[in-house]
């Protein structure tokens, strides 16, 4: 693909949201907070100093992984078709130096590179500036992608607009003579939907089961509690995902399926995620308020068990398939916090066995992908394709242990005060055990999408397990 002009006249293009779909300064300072969440409390204080050495600072500190950056392809085919032409490519962005090299050397497309270095930040009117005393006024083209190009369109002898933003092309157009539009689309509803990943709010059904294993569905005020624990958890659990998408970027870019995801792909912009989490956060903590002080705490254990399994623990083996299965139950007892009912020990034991048993089915999955695309390591794991006996073994293992602890429960005598007619129980275990070993076998055979929950929504035998296992505890509750 060629540009229109003479192949004295240099072509310079922008980084951040024009040649590469993200901000490479978003994506160091979210490398930085990951690997050492520490140097980020520095943030305010080189700030202080200026945007240019803020940059400096966060840049001194990371390495990007270049083959995973989102690249823009039709500006890419544009330099690259320019070069072919024998034009100057020359990479003008306010990306600080290092990034911007980096890039560059990656993409092996530029003659020369010019960035934010020192104490000047090469953005706006000094980039037009700097490229007008280089190159004279009206002496190359540019490539951009915001409104602070409009200073350096205007020193250019044509733009190339990379936007779908009706207001930027016609200014653009009042600054300089537009050559090409290359679209941008903007994210929709249902990309930023996505990024909630609101499918994933049925495991926040969890909390009702306190006061459906007491038998009291006929309290009003306990459903309404436990809607508003439900809600709450969604909102504070879809802040997190966003969290875990942010901090995972290098990885689920890497993976064969994640690297669709909303903020992996670039498809919402880096620094929309950063305000989508105060936000929802806001917005739990302001439904928790509504419910009782207990439930507040739970809440509050949960965001903080979260942030360290995303921060540290995720990358533990075993540790974090635990903290995953405790997350669920945690679940049940926040269900308990908003109604005011203790869960009872069996209750919390079937919880952790058979939520172990899922999350252990999720790593699983991810390693047969890992496998199945001549790996041997999980990106962002701890896990290795040899380890998939062991987690097939524990986890199986965890399975039948649910099994075990739901006949013990229905053997134990307390338990004839809610079931007068306990006989119809017994059917429950070989339901749940069959359903169990039909979940493993599905994710033997790769037939899991990394996601248990995911597949037990879409699956028609797991829904029918469901449907009975409910119709035999309604029939042993009835005398």
């Amino acid at each position: 693909m060629k540009v229109s002009g003479s192949v004295d006249v240099p072509l310079c293009v922008d980084c951040d949201g024009t040649l590469v779909r993200t901000d490479l300064l978003y994506e160091a300072l979210l490398v930085l907070l990951k690997r050492s969440p520490h140097k980020v409390l520095n943030l305010p204080f080189w700030l202080l100093r200026g945007k240019a050495y803020t940059k400096q600072k966060i840049a001194s500190e990371v390495e990007l992984d270049w083959p995973t950056i989102p690249l823009n392809d039709a500006v890419i085919a544009l330099a690259r078709g320019a070069r072919e032409a024998g034009r100057k490519i020359v990479l003008a962005t306010a990306s600080h130096r290092r990034l911007a090299e980096g890039i560059a050397a990656h993409l092996g497309l530029f003659d020369e590179v010019l960035a934010t270095d020192g104490d000047q930040n090469l953005s706006g009117a000094k980039k037009g500036e700097l490229l007008a005393s280089r190159f004279g006024v009206r002496g190359f083209d540019y490539v951009g992608d915001g409104r602070r190009d409009l200073h350096v369109w205007s020193m250019s002898r044509s733009a190339i607009v990379v936007s779908s933003s009706a207001e930027l092309i016609e200014a653009a157009r009042g600054v300089s003579n537009v050559e090409r539009i290359i679209p941008r689309s903007r994210p929709g509803v249902a990309e930023y939907l996505r990024s909630l990943r609101l499918h994933q709010w049925l495991k926040n059904m969890l909390v009702f089961v306190p006061i459906v294993a007491a038998h009291r569905l006929g309290w009003d005020a306990g459903l309404v509690n436990a809607g508003l624990a439900f809600v709450s958890f969604g909102l504070c659990a879809s802040a997190v995902y966003v969290v875990n998408d942010l901090m995972d970027l290098e990885s689920d870019r890497r993976h064969i399926r994640k690297r669709f995801r909303p903020f992996a792909s670039a498809r919402i912009p880096l620094w929309q995620g950063a305000v989508i989490v105060p936000v929802l956060l806001a917005a739990g903590f302001a439904i928790a308020a509504c419910l009782p002080l207990q439930f507040i705490g739970v809440l509050l254990l949960y965001m903080l068990i979260t942030t360290a399994y995303s921060l540290v623990f995720k990358r533990q083996v075993i540790v974090d398939v635990l903290i995953l299965a405790g997350l669920y139950t945690l679940r049940v007892v926040g269900g308990g916090a908003a109604t005011e009912i203790v869960p009872s020990f069996w209750l919390l034991a079937f919880s952790m066995f058979i939520f172990l048993s899922l999350a252990m089915v999720k790593r699983y999955s991810e390693l047969l992908v890992t496998l199945a695309n001549n790996k041997t390591t999980a990106a962002g794991r701890g896990y290795a394709v040899t380890d998939l006996p062991v987690l097939m073994s524990a986890g199986t293992s965890s399975g039948v242990a649910a099994v075990l602890v739901m006949a013990l429960y229905i053997n134990n005598p307390d338990s004839r005060s809610l079931y007068p007619t306990p006989e119809w129980l017994w059917l429950v275990p070989p339901l749940l055990l069959y359903w169990v070993a039909r979940v493993w076998m599905k994710a033997h055979r790769g037939e899991i999408d990394d996601d248990p929950v995911v597949f037990a929504i879409r699956d028609w035998q797991s829904i029918v397990v469901v449907i009975l296992g409910a119709c035999l505890f309604v029939m042993a509750a009835n005398a």
